[in-house]
């Protein structure tokens, strides 16, 4: 069988979490599939990681001189030409024109219960696609039972479409390390000193970073003891960061808040490796795959009790409101001073 894939998101350089999730799968399918034969279609050269993946995987460059609508219109002028015998998108954007066997994952559908998250750009092209995938796929992949739930309740769907696969992390890359040369190191780099708490993440509404803000501000201003402590928020700036911009000069946090943007996966191994406390307060997701990167780097994790999110981490995190920056603060205030929480 030839197998297509849409491997432009794991192909991108400044990968987050789909990004991720497309690259990891695509190279694990590569260690226990040696018998259908695979084709990646990309917009430019496979990199690193993704090149030389063994004799039955290749790839195709996909040349779209336009930065938009590569998949509607030159992936599907590709499956017109030439199909697979079944493609797959790891993201809900199948294009116009695609195999009859055609296979999608749904990573959540924030945009429906959030929709002032997102400009009217992307919320139209999201709640667009969302449907037309529903109606054309033959499989759905969720990476949680959270967002197949709420694909059930809103898109009123046949379960039998969806099938729920969760998601996982590198444990070759995020384990507990005691190599603290290298977490010194790394501190340098980006100029940071302990002790700090660790967000990573986009850095946007629905990431809830405004309220990991006023919730930072609360702690030091509660707690004379932790005034030391800074605040790691890593990540690309997302839908609404002005706000959480503005918030970190109103509350006068501007040495205090550290924003690196992004950074490449070993460096986040080290800066997560050294971290007091790992905090994700998110309003919504559909997985959450940092908490888990977190745990298994020996951090302690304070989570927001939404969405997919105590499905994820279980028992293993303390829980809090993430509508409450208070009770975020009170959490963090916590899992810092006490040891039978970490």
């Amino acid at each position: 069988m030839l197998i297509g894939i849409d491997a432009s998101r794991a192909n991108k350089i400044r990968k987050t979490g789909t990004e991720w999730y497309s690259y990891y799968l695509i190279r694990n399918l590569a260690k226990i599939d040696k018998k259908n034969r695979y084709l990646l279609y990309s917009k430019e050269p496979l990199r690193e990681g993704l090149k030389d993946l063994g004799k039955n995987f290749k790839s195709k460059v996909l040349s779209w001189p336009p930065k938009f609508l590569w998949t509607q219109a030159r992936l599907s002028w590709e499956m017109i030409r030439f199909p697979p015998d079944l493609l797959f998108v790891p993201a809900h954007t199948i294009p116009l024109i695609h195999p009859k066997k055609t296979i999608t994952t749904c990573h959540d559908i924030g945009f429906e219960r959030f929709p002032e998250f997102y400009s009217l750009r992307e919320l139209y092209y999201h709640r667009w696609a969302m449907r037309f995938a529903i109606k054309h796929a033959s499989h759905i992949i969720t990476v949680s039972e959270f967002t197949k739930r709420e694909m059930l309740e809103i898109y009123k769907i046949n379960p039998q479409k969806i099938v729920v696969v969760h998601n996982g992390f590198n444990k070759n890359v995020f384990r507990s390390t005691g190599d603290q040369k290298k977490i010194q190191e790394t501190l340098i780099k980006y100029k940071i000193k302990k002790p700090y708490i660790l967000y990573i993440g986009r850095l946007e509404e629905k990431k809830n970073t405004l309220g990991l803000v006023k919730a930072f501000k609360e702690l030091r201003a509660k707690n004379s003891e932790l005034k030391t402590l800074k605040l790691l928020l890593i990540g690309q700036f997302g839908f609404g960061y002005e706000k959480v911009e503005g918030a970190i000069q109103k509350f006068n946090l501007r040495d205090e808040i550290i924003r690196p943007g992004w950074i490449k996966e070993e460096d986040r191994l080290h800066l997560m490796s050294g971290a007091s406390l790992f905090v994700f307060p998110s309003f919504y997701e559909g997985f959450g795959i940092p908490p888990l990167e977190a745990m298994a780097c020996g951090v302690p994790v304070v989570a927001s009790r939404a969405a997919s999110i105590p499905e994820v981490v279980g028992d293993a995190a303390f829980s809090v409101n993430p509508q409450d920056p208070q009770e975020i603060a009170e959490g963090m205030r916590r899992v810092l001073e006490d040891k039978n929480l970490r």
